[in-house]
């Protein structure tokens, strides 16, 4: 201890990671600055066994306890065997969670660590949204060999939105366009074929499609671009380099971004294609 300042020990316990209960205890102890408050983190506690030592140790050093126990059991345990050594004792989460299932008429799964479960979620949600914007177009081939799918197809067969609804469903989604003129990066036949998934469409639907992309960008139909003859020619060339690639294929014509999504989730899925290399 510095100067007149005392000090409280308080026992965090939890049968997640404890922060939860830490904020809060830290958020009430900024408002005491006269004291010091010596905060300790007990988590993942999971039996009666782990409560009894933490309230003998609490009972020895004249600690509180806070805690957040979402399973029903241990949480009755520690309150009660707190009030029977005269520990104070303060469940975080119990109040609100009743208020809840009152309000709800519903009883909380009794789970831990599902804060922390929807956090990890948020995170891989906007890691694999970077990851799709990284690697979108070709950019960078690099990162073909650390994508969970990697989406093959002639422009305007619907890559970058289909990357990005993936992204959402945390997939890490590289794209690459095939053009006859350009030699497809050599990582694209690293891949195992099932890792691959190739887009094709048909002729005509894919004309409208580039006659109005040009519309929009103010330039005349008549471009090679929305040409017949070069649209047969560029999905030969991707025909082409599907097959040599062996992946499996999806006609995208007449197709909405999320039904060909649910077709590429599916296959994932069989195939459990999540990337263990990132």
């Amino acid at each position: 201890m510095q100067g007149n300042q005392q000090g409280q020990l308080i026992y965090v316990v939890s049968d997640s990671i404890g922060e939860t209960a830490e904020l809060v205890v830290r958020a009430g102890a900024s408002q005491f600055d006269r004291f010091l408050i010596d905060v300790q983190k007990y988590p993942y506690i999971e039996d009666k066994d782990s409560i009894d030592e933490i309230i003998a140790s609490a009972k020895e050093s004249k600690a509180m306890i806070v805690f957040t126990l979402v399973i029903p059991e241990l949480n009755a345990y520690i309150t009660q065997q707190a009030a029977l050594h005269g520990i104070p004792a303060i469940d975080v989460m119990g109040p609100l969670m009743q208020t809840l299932q009152n309000m709800l008429q519903e009883p909380p799964t009794g789970k831990p660590g599902l804060v922390r479960r929807l956090d990890e979620e948020y995170f891989r949600k906007v890691d694999a949204i970077e990851f799709a914007v990284k690697y979108d177009d070709g950019r960078d081939p690099r990162g073909l060999l650390r994508a969970d799918v990697v989406l093959i197809g002639v422009s305007r067969t619907s890559k970058t939105p289909l990357s990005m609804y993936l992204a959402n469903k945390r997939l890490k989604v590289a794209n690459v366009p095939l053009v006859p003129e350009v030699e497809p990066p050599e990582e694209l036949f690293q891949l195992p074929p099932e890792r691959c998934i190739g887009l094709t469409i048909n002729p005509e639907q894919l004309n409208g499609i580039r006659t109005e992309r040009l519309k929009a960008l103010g330039l005349t139909a008549q471009a090679n671009y929305a040409n017949l003859d070069r649209i047969a020619e560029e999905l030969a060339y991707s025909n082409k380099i599907i097959e040599r690639l062996g992946c499996p294929v999806i006609d995208v014509s007449r197709k909405a971004v999320e039904e060909t999504a649910n077709i590429i989730l599916e296959m994932i899925r069989k195939n459990n294609l999540r990337n263990e290399k990132k």
